[in-house]
């Protein structure tokens, strides 16, 4: 017999799906039979699957041994250790993750990923420990392309993700971006609206002026911080959030991004040794309209990395 005190991160969720994510090698059908026969009690008593738990609830489990299994030769162990901190608090991390970082691990960087560096930062800080949140780990709450650079949100516990995915989800962040584009575009602001759509086969995205079946509206803020007739230095507000918008929507109005190898001018990229494009999240502000629970403190704060990197080609 072993018993499980639920932690804060693991409350409010369904008995059911806890289980399912702290006993990973359990059948559900297994699972489902504890529960009935009542090898598996919530404070004592038997209990359905749908109950939802709460903090410092008990669960007594007579299950076998096998279920328990620790494993510690964790994969986030193997990532890098670099992580440029803009803010940090008991909740949240605001990371400026650098050009060339993936945000979460695939195939061909499994080993090395922001997520895993997140991890390994928070367990060697004795702030994230694998055996006792068993069904919580911290994540990403927003997610930059590799060839992009910028802020990175990420959550320490479950009720900061789940308030920061409804912040973002319900547009009260403002996010800005820093580029340099060919030409100068004008007027020098404007709020362009237009409507998107990805082709997922290519990965790329085609904007148009008008509604389309298939196309999905858009809608980008930019000001000219730096005019030039050959290059400028643009910064882009995003009131919507879609595949390679600032990059697609500025190519279309005649002022790709320097360096972008799919949407910009290949000549003017070869002439600058720009690879990939002059784009950086590099401002973010908090912006909250609904109640915040524990994130509160942020609402109104802004903040913002220390440097953008290609800046010193204009």
């Amino acid at each position: 017999m072993r018993e499980i005190r639920i932690n804060k991160n693991d409350a409010g969720q369904r008995l059911d799906k806890y289980l399912s994510k702290r006993f990973k090698t359990m059948p559900k059908s297994l699972m489902y039979k504890y529960l009935r026969t009542k090898y598996i009690k919530l404070n004592g008593k038997k209990v359905q699957p749908d109950v939802f738990l709460n903090e410092g609830d008990v669960l007594t489990l007579y299950i076998r041994d096998e279920f328990f299994d620790i494993k510690k030769d964790y994969d986030f162990l193997k990532a890098g250790k670099e992580l440029s901190i803009v803010y940090e608090d008991e909740n949240i991390i605001l990371i400026d993750k650098k050009v060339g970082v993936i945000c979460h691990q695939d195939n061909r960087y499994d080993a090395d990923a922001l997520n895993l560096r997140v991890l390994r930062y928070l367990y060697e800080k004795h702030e994230y420990d694998p055996e006792a949140d068993k069904s919580f780990t911290p994540a990403l709450c927003n997610r930059i392309d590799r060839n992009t650079g910028g802020i990175v949100i990420a959550a320490k516990n479950a009720e900061a993700l789940r308030v920061m995915n409804q912040k973002i989800r319900d547009n009260e962040l403002q996010k800005y971006y820093m580029c340099i584009v060919k030409g100068c575009p004008k007027p020098k602001h404007a709020v362009l609206t237009a409507y998107h759509f990805k082709d997922e086969s290519t990965n790329t995205v085609t904007i148009s002026d008008k509604p389309q079946e298939g196309y999905k509206k858009i809608i980008t803020e930019y000001t000219v911080i730096k005019p030039s007739s050959a290059l400028s230095v643009c910064e882009v507000l995003l009131h919507t959030g879609r595949t390679h918008q600032i990059r697609a929507h500025m190519a279309y109005i005649g002022h790709p991004l320097l360096g972008d190898e799919k949407y910009g001018d290949k000549k003017l990229n070869l002439r600058y040794h720009m690879k990939r494009q002059a784009l950086y999240s590099y401002k973010l502000r908090f912006a909250f309209t609904t109640p915040a629970g524990c994130l509160n403190n942020l609402n109104g704060q802004t903040f913002e990395v220390k440097e953008v990197p290609f800046l010193d080609k204009v």
